[in-house]
Order: C-alpha cells, then structure tokens, then sequence
C-alpha cells in the first residue's frame, strides 16, 4: 500500500504543476489573445467577440498624433531613465559588494526592498507635494518625470548587478590585480565592469520595460504636452474599444522586442 501511494504521489504532483501552468497560462494570454482580436475588429459592444474586420484601428491610431507624441515620451523617459541608472547603479553596486560588515549588508537590504517598502504612488505623491511649490515649480516637467522613473526603477538594476557580483565574486581576481599594483578604479574598470556587462543589459533592458508600462506614477506627474504612452492609453477606452485594443496591442509589441532584444543581447555576451 504504502509502495502505491508512493508512486501515485509523483502523479499527482505532475498533476497539480499541469493544471497550476494550465489556468496561469489562459489567465495570463486569454486577455492578450482577446485585445489581438478586438484591435482588428469591426465592431464590439456588449458581445463576447466583436463583429466584423478591419485594420481601420491601426491607421486611426498612426494617424494620432497625441499617440505618436506619447510614444515618443515614453521612450525618451526609459532610455534616458536607463542612461542615468547606469552611471548611479554600476559604482552603488560596487560599493555595496565591498560595504564593510553588517552596514553594508544593511544598505544592500534596503535597495532591494525599495519597490516594495515604497509603493511608486507613494513617491508621486512626495513629489506632487515637494515639486509643486514656488521655490520647485517642476510638476510636470519632463526632467522631473525622468528623475521619477529612474529613482523608482533604479533598485531593480541594482538588485540585478549585485546578485550577479555575488554569483560572479570576483574577489580573488581582484585581490591578484591589486597584489600587481592595480588601482581601485583599474580593477572597477578591468575586470568588474567587463564581467557585468550580460546583467547589466538584462537589468537595463527590465527597467526600459517597467519605465514604459508606469502608469500610477506618470499619471501624478506628466503634464498634458508630456504624457506618456499608458497615460494616453487608458483615455482610449473611454472612445473606441478597437482603437484602444489596437493601442495596447503596440504596447505588447514593444514589450516583446524588448524581451527578445534582451535574449538576443545576453547570448551575444555569452558567445562573442
């Protein structure tokens, strides 16, 4: 009996994973699967599919010029967000490695609970408060709302760059280079930097992407010149539901090159 439950155990384990996968994967792709199809539909009001076809949506949507302008913001927040992550994350992330005992074990802790210890809305609500004054007139202001997007993701990058200092450590190779008379900055530049190079590019690549998806935060401080792509998103379901679906769809877009440009980059560090 007891041999029977045994091997019915790694069943039912194979089992319970299937079905886990299987109501992750329809609760996750059912709503994509369903914007793809209403992005090229006719007509949908309350019905479960809509009725017709056309590509109408897609040209309404290039023809906007409000779309365009928030495109174009959006990648102007993240990469200029990516820009300044680098230069802050890459010497914090080698000071954290090298903090001296529990202090920097303690700063390490407090980057990586940052997302979660500070909500984004929390900090669009300080800034509203501090940035809207006589003395910092910025709400609005396209520095302000990069600033923004590259404190909020600023952990994310972090917290990937000193996981893989961890999994790398590379404290012996420094300890070599600086028994050769290497200098900190010579051993930063010579053999840290270079071996970071596959996470740093996926972390850069996962803050462009929180960057462009951030709504709560964009929506407090954008400005109506410079609102951003989710922004003006949310303002088309209140129109045609086929031009939104059309809308988002771009979004997921841009998120899959994304994605695979991360793919593509990592295995090119890794094979070069």
């Amino acid at each position: 009996m007891e041999s029977n439950a045994n091997s019915n155990n790694p069943k039912l384990e194979t089992n319970v994973i299937r079905g886990v996968a299987l109501i992750y994967g329809i609760y996750l792709l059912l709503p994509i699967v369903l914007l793809l199809i209403g992005s090229f539909g006719g007509n949908w009001t309350n019905t479960l599919l809509p009725t017709g076809v056309t590509g109408q949506w897609y040209v309404d949507l290039w023809r906007d010029t409000s779309f365009r302008k928030a495109f174009v913001n959006s990648l102007v927040v993240a990469l200029s967000a990516c820009a300044i992550n680098t230069v802050l994350a890459l010497p914090l992330t080698y000071a954290l490695y090298h903090g001296a005992g529990r202090r920097g074990s303690l700063m390490a802790r407090i980057v990586s609970a940052m997302p979660v210890a500070v909500p984004t809305i929390t900090l669009g609500f300080g800034y509203m408060v501090v940035f809207n004054t006589d003395w910092m007139p910025w709400l609005g202001s396209m520095p302000l709302l990069i600033a923004a997007h590259a404190v909020a993701t600023l952990p994310y990058l972090t917290n990937t760059l000193l996981a893989d200092l961890r999994h790398l450590g590379l404290d012996r190779l420094e300890q070599a280079a600086a028994t050769l008379g290497a200098s900190g900055a010579q051993r930063f530049f010579g053999i840290v930097l270079p071996s970071l190079r596959q996470s740093l590019v996926s972390g850069l690549v996962m803050v462009a992407a929180i960057s462009v998806g951030e709504f709560g935060l964009s929506n407090l401080l954008v400005s109506f010149q410079n609102r951003t792509y989710p922004v003006v998103l949310l303002q088309a379901f209140y129109g045609a539901t086929g031009f939104a679906c059309a809308a988002t769809v771009i979004l997921l877009l841009l998120a899959s090159v994304s994605a695979l440009f991360s793919s593509f980059s990592s295995s090119a560090v890794k094979h070069p």
